[in-house]
């Protein structure tokens, strides 16, 4: 097999400070997989590290097909529930949070240096998240991620369900590092659906299907910029997959600015 060029010409070693936070907001069928895998790798680095689950919504039969839990009821409570025994004998701390992010709450929810992984399927919270981080925080490392289901989405248009992407926005010392969620997505900056906490809304919306597969390749794509990351190695602000097309690859967008990235990571900062 003939090995692609990369453009990391060093070894990878992954650092997390002791004591980080972790935050996935969104245990659906992308973050429910990050959840699990995410974990097992925090919990090799042997830090003391905080992993809180973030999720409103609740584990439904029909769920069963695209989604692994033991339990019916909150995704953040079961996610907790299903993986607490695994790492009793670890140094991670497991938290659930049973709410949807929203303007009431984002300020309790995330913090100056947190990392956050950003697993929701609508773009109204998207917006909500990188707004909050790119105007009240210094300091935070925002991965978002997803895929879109099979059928017409909030706009009308007609979508496959094999495709998705991944962005990055680093802040740090309240200066942007990579481009904000917002700024080359105007389907984020402008959303035409609705956040999950918007009863009036989301009654009147129906679940839009999708690929299992698809969801383990955004579920993957999520992993594999935060371990760059980790490892000061990021060299792009977004990931864009199609598993029909056998496709990843970096999207042609300013990259993280890694000297800024590494000297934060020199003194302590990150």
């Amino acid at each position: 097999m003939t090995k692609p060029r990369s453009k990391i010409d060093r070894p990878l070693v992954p650092d997390l400070p002791d004591h980080s936070t972790v935050k996935i907001l969104g245990l659906g069928g992308v973050g429910g997989i990050v959840a699990r895998y995410l974990t097992m790798f925090l919990a090799s680095l042997d830090r003391n590290i905080r992993v809180v689950f973030v999720d409103g919504d609740s584990f439904e039969p029909g769920n069963s097909t695209r989604m692994y839990f033991s339990d019916h009821g909150n995704k953040a409570v079961v996610t907790r529930a299903d993986l607490i025994d695994r790492f009793v004998d670890s140094l991670l701390s497991l938290i659930a949070v049973a709410e949807y992010v929203t303007p009431e709450n984002i300020a309790r929810l995330i913090h100056n240096g947190d990392n956050v992984i950003l697993t929701v399927d609508n773009h109204a919270t998207r917006k909500l998240v990188s707004d909050f981080c790119a105007t009240q925080l210094d300091d935070v490392c925002l991965i978002s991620g997803g895929n879109d289901g099979v059928g017409k989405d909030a706009t009308g248009r007609q979508q496959r369900g094999t495709y998705g992407n991944c962005q990055i926005y680093i802040r740090r010392g309240g200066r942007d590092l990579c481009a904000p969620l917002t700024r080359y997505h105007p389907e984020i900056q402008e959303p035409a659906d609705h956040s999950p906490s918007d009863k009036s809304c989301t009654e009147l919306v129906k679940s839009v299907p999708q690929i299992l597969f698809a969801n383990l390749m955004a579920a993957s794509a999520i992993l594999n910029t935060f371990w760059l990351y980790l490892c000061q190695a990021s060299h792009y602000s977004e990931l864009a997959f199609d598993i029909a097309d056998g496709l990843m690859r970096p999207v042609m967008l300013p990259p993280p600015d890694l000297d800024a990235l590494r000297s934060a990571g020199e003194t302590g900062d990150r």
